[in-house]
């Protein structure tokens, strides 16, 4: 790890300052040491939220309290609103289920109807309606105020007053619904919602009777009208049925149609008995020799048979005796008789079926004769039914719709009464027993966390743009510097009483003639009179700190300084000289501050002569140090009276050569120099001392102001040891569970200061 690196962190950067030598620490024990600190960092960040809520509690709870007793005289001054609830039930104007599609959307139609209703319930007409009658108008605006209202707005605005306090819900899972009203008079509540309800009801009914009035007067006059087109439709029927003679027209229909089928009929019958004769005959006669087997003719075969025996019988004969042979030439001409004989039959055969044929197509013709006569009679009746459907079927249409429009006017007169039911009033409304507003505990509740919340967000508001410095870590990772001690807030002493005292605490003079301190302590005397304190102990730390800041040669001339005046550098001055002198080496004070100079006066000695008039050459230093009573080797060297020109004074060369002598005659010199931003003596002082130590109050130091204070002193050359956290509140900036003096134990004593802190 580099050397700047080792010097990032605010813990890191503290160990060369107080006497830690890094090149002797083991390799091993960095990577232990960046856990740590890398743990101690996440544990702070994630408390930071829960101290500033601990630190700013008084706040919190001031705003809590003063909230909620704001809420708590608002909640009992209000006036008390009484909630008057009426309950209705509305069932569906359609309680019949038609289809299967309408069973399914039963439920939708079912939650529209019901929303409707709810809208009706806080309609304008409704709300007037009730206004008039129950005379609502001094209850809903006072008469002052309408007064002052137009005539023309008056509706308007004492409707929009009457749906303010008007609330209608709905059951889940019913159709059930719930009118309440709100009024500070539980009576006139309940009569409103009653009221309303009933409005409501007479209304609904009111709307379905002038509709099925309305309903019944057009069907009447529509029955009227269909009356005379059934009359017209059913005479003009019967003139055409006269003038063209049809009588039973779809008997008469039906019996052309039937002879019209029966002559096709036929006419396919002939078509098919032409088409097999027509195939016979082209059969036989393309072939003769099979007219025989085709025909089963019984003459035909015998013939051919002999013909064929009497041909073996030749062709025998011929083979034995030759053709000329008798016997062969008398059984050739048996066979050629033969051959004569089966032509003749076969001739005679197919002109039978020859004449078969020509008979099948005659009668196929006049089959097709008689169906396409038979198709014009079917078409020329058609022409004339045609006219006579339209009338037949204009007439059966209004005479339909005749009757049903008759049997619905019947009905809707039956069921008007029935429909009419479908909203009942359930509970009328009954004067509420308690008010529903203010809810007092509920409001003081409720403002109680409101208080709270704010409260809290007040504190963090406060805390982000508090810029001030709170603790010792915030100033080293500031000013990337140790914070060599950090001295504790003493409860019960207020800001005077860190301050230097003045008059009211000026010691009593000696009785011999001397002066000596006064019996009570102070925290500027804390070394002195309560060494055994928590507040002396972080005095010792710092005295540890600034000793091992240069461990090899711990500085002698010491200068204490601060940003602003009144942030504890002159008490921290005395605590360190006197903690320096407990070790039995000698040590000076030195009141820098030649203008408002304190030393003394907290001592309880005299300022005639001090740095001023030794600085002058008026006196001496032997003259003008006095010795003090706290410590037998503890010595001031006060301010002295004030000069005219602080500045020049401390700037000039006679003070370089107070500081060396000093320096040689003393094993440490303390000085108290002025605030670095007020004047410039620090800055011109600061390059005088081995060290500078500036003090930073808790709670009060300017970030920015600090900072500035460091590039000023560095500016100068001064070599500054680190920072002094003064009035630090331990609980109020999260240090909870720890106690002081352990708190001091393991940040500064534990390692490496361990033996350092026991001096």
């Amino acid at each position: 790890m580099k050397p700047n690196e080792l010097t990032s962190d605010p813990e890191r950067r503290a160990l060369p300052a107080r006497g830690v030598d890094t090149a002797l620490s083991p390799a091993w024990a960095l990577p232990a040491v960046e856990a740590s600190v890398a743990s101690a960092q996440d544990y702070v960040s994630l408390a930071t939220y829960w101290h500033t809520l601990l630190k700013r509690r008084w706040s919190i709870a001031t705003v809590a309290i003063v909230v909620t007793t704001i809420v708590g005289i608002v909640s009992f001054k209000m006036q008390p609103i009484f909630k008057a609830t009426a309950r209705v039930q509305v069932e569906s104007e359609t309680p019949l289920i038609q289809s299967l599609e309408e069973m399914f959307e039963k439920g939708n139609a079912d939650d529209s109807f019901v929303q409707t209703q709810i809208q009706v319930l806080k309609s304008e007409n409704l709300a007037w309606r009730t206004i008039e009658e129950l005379k609502l108008t001094d209850s809903l605006i006072k008469p002052k105020k309408m007064a002052k209202i137009s005539p023309e707005k008056r509706k308007y605005r004492l409707i929009d007053a009457f749906k303010k306090k008007l609330t209608v819900e709905l059951t889940p899972k019913t159709r059930m619904l719930s009118v309440n009203y709100e009024d500070p008079n539980p009576q006139l509540a309940a009569q409103v919602a009653t009221s309303l309800v009933n409005n409501y009801i007479e209304y609904s009914f009111r709307q379905k009777y002038d509709a099925t009035r309305q309903a019944s007067a057009w069907m009447e006059q529509q029955l009227d009208e269909l009356k005379a087109k059934v009359e017209s439709s059913q005479q003009a029927l019967v003139e055409y049925e006269r003038q063209y003679q049809i009588v039973n027209t779809s008997e008469k229909g039906s019996v052309q149609e039937q002879m019209l089928s029966d002559l096709s009929h036929d006419l396919t019958t002939a078509e098919s008995d032409r088409l097999q004769k027509e195939s016979l005959y082209r059969e036989v006669e393309g072939n003769r020799a099979q007219l025989a087997a085709l025909m089963h003719n019984d003459l035909l075969q015998k013939l051919e048979e002999k013909s064929a025996d009497l041909q073996d019988q030749y062709t025998e004969a011929v083979s034995q005796y030759g053709p000329q042979f008798p016997k062969a030439i008398r059984l050739k001409e048996e066979i050629d008789g033969l051959h004569a004989q089966v032509k003749t039959e076969q001739d005679r055969v197919i002109a039978r079926i020859r004449k078969d044929y020509e008979g099948s197509m005659g009668r196929e013709k006049l089959a097709a004769a008689a169906v396409a006569a038979q198709k014009e009679a079917v078409g020329a009746q058609n022409q004339l039914l045609v006219q006579h459907n339209i009338l037949q079927r204009e007439f059966e249409g209004n005479q339909q719709l005749y009757q049903s429009l008759m049997q619905r006017l019947k009905n809707a007169t039956v069921s008007a009464g029935l429909q009419s039911t479908n909203i009942h009033l359930v509970d009328a409304a009954l004067p509420p027993a308690e008010a529903v507003r203010p809810q007092k505990a509920l409001n003081i509740a409720l403002g109680f966390l409101a208080g709270v919340v704010l409260g809290v967000m007040g504190a963090f508001a406060q805390e982000g743009l508090d810029h001030s410095i709170k603790t010792a870590e915030e100033v080293e990772s500031l000013l990337m510097m140790p914070a060599l001690a950090v001295v504790p807030l003493q409860r019960g002493t207020n800001s005077a009483k860190w301050a230097l005292a003045g008059s009211k605490r000026t010691l009593k003079t000696r009785e011999t003639g001397g002066s000596r301190l006064t019996g009570t302590g102070t925290v500027a005397l804390a070394i002195s009179q309560s060494p055994q304190s928590t507040l002396a102990e972080a005095y010792r730390t710092l005295r540890t700190s600034i000793l091992l800041s240069l461990a090899s040669n711990p500085p002698k001339l010491i200068l204490i300084t601060s940003t602003q005046a009144g942030e504890g550098k002159t008490v921290t001055a005395l605590n360190l000289a006197q903690s320096l002198a407990q070790r039995k080496g000698e040590v000076v004070i030195v009141d820098g501050d030649l203008r408002k100079g304190g030393i003394a006066r907290a001592l309880g000695l005299e300022n005639k002569k001090g740095v001023s008039t030794v600085l002058t050459g008026s006196d001496k230093l032997a003259d003008a140090l006095q010795l003090s009573e706290l410590q037998p080797n503890l010595w001031v060297l006060p301010s002295g009276p004030v000069p005219p020109n602080p500045a020049e004074l401390v700037g000039s060369e006679s003070m370089a050569e107070l500081c060396k002598e000093l320096a040689g005659r003393f094993e440490h010199v303390i000085i108290d120099s002025p605030p670095v931003l007020v004047v410039t003596d620090a800055t011109v002082m600061a390059g005088l001392a081995d060290g500078v130590v500036l003090i930073a109050e808790s709670g009060k130091t300017h970030r920015a102001g600090l900072m500035r204070t460091r590039a000023i002193l560095e500016n100068a050359g001064a070599h500054i040891l680190g920072v002094v956290v003064n009035k630090l509140d331990f609980r109020r900036e999260g240090y909870y569970g720890y106690g002081y003096g352990y708190y001091y134990y393991s940040r500064y004593g534990k390692y490496p200061y361990g033996r350092a802190a026991s001096e």
